[in-house]
């Protein structure tokens, strides 16, 4: 198993659902991201997804393709991003870690050695938003062979084709994106989400997890009622907009996200 089977199948056992924050690596700057995914998991976090700064993020709204041009800004490559993972795994062994990006950087590197970089950094599932499953061959059975999951997006514009494509290539678990349009968008329909959560369910053994537009506790809680994970990336990510360099500044914004941990951890919990 996957360290993300091991984590779902221990939640499962234990009745919880996980808590899935997302990063953007480099952001606000390098030297915080690594120390940032300690402290995610002191605040609860049961699965990491780090995001690979790319120019041009077609799925992410504005908090987090602006994320991405400050990453790059302080110099964060995809390599620097995979490097910031192996050096937290140094000491956390057991926390399962995400990465999300897009192909072109993947392609300049090669995917053979995208594949053993992430495999020497220890990381556990690739999530690559402009890859479509039947497509994407010969990359899910390398990452197979090296006990990686290839996590695929459904959303509620999926046409029925692509859905069983990702249900059949996917692994790990299942994201689904809750509303139309891109990261960190607005309406959020739980009542229509868990409709889709359950039709999905009824095809596929593999947890979903759902992201987009979880902003809050109550949000959070609502979703984990019928979802296996809760995935939120804007809501944290927006607290380093307007940090610049100031060490003062990036200290309360760290604060302020983590107390967003805690106040979703808590939340999920209560189910």
């Amino acid at each position: 198993m996957t360290r993300i089977e091991t984590t779902f199948a221990t939640l499962k056992e234990q009745n919880k659902k996980a808590l899935i924050p997302y990063i953007m690596a480099g952001n606000p700057n390098p030297a915080v991201t690594v120390d940032l995914l300690h402290d995610l998991v002191a605040h609860g976090a049961d699965i990491i997804e780090v995001g690979l700064p790319f120019s041009d993020p077609m799925a992410d709204g504005q908090t987090i393709a602006l994320a991405g041009e400050r990453a790059l800004a302080k110099g964060t490559s995809t390599r620097q991003a995979i490097a910031m993972v192996k050096q937290f795994r140094k000491t956390n062994t057991t926390t399962p870690v995400l990465v999300m990006g897009y192909l072109n950087p993947i392609e300049i590197i090669g995917y053979d050695n995208f594949i053993n970089l992430c495999t020497d950094a220890g990381i556990d599932a690739i999530l690559m938003v402009d890859l479509p499953p039947n497509e994407a061959g010969d990359f899910t059975e390398k990452l197979a062979k090296n006990n990686m999951n290839e996590i695929f997006l459904l959303a509620p514009t999926t046409l029925p084709e692509r859905r069983k494509q990702v249900l059949q290539h996917g692994s790990g678990f299942i994201y689904y994106v809750s509303v139309k349009g891109v990261t960190g968008s607005n309406t959020l329909d739980t009542d229509d989400v868990g409709k889709q959560v359950q039709a999905i369910k009824a095809d596929t053994d593999l947890p979903i997890c759902v992201g987009f537009g979880i902003r809050d506790g109550a949000s959070a809680k609502a979703v984990a009622k019928f979802a296996d994970g809760v995935i939120v990336g804007s809501e944290l990510v927006k607290n380093f907009a307007d940090v610049g360099d100031d060490l003062d500044k990036i200290e309360q914004a760290k604060a302020k996200l983590l107390a967003k941990m805690d106040e979703l951890r808590q939340a999920i919990d209560e189910i």
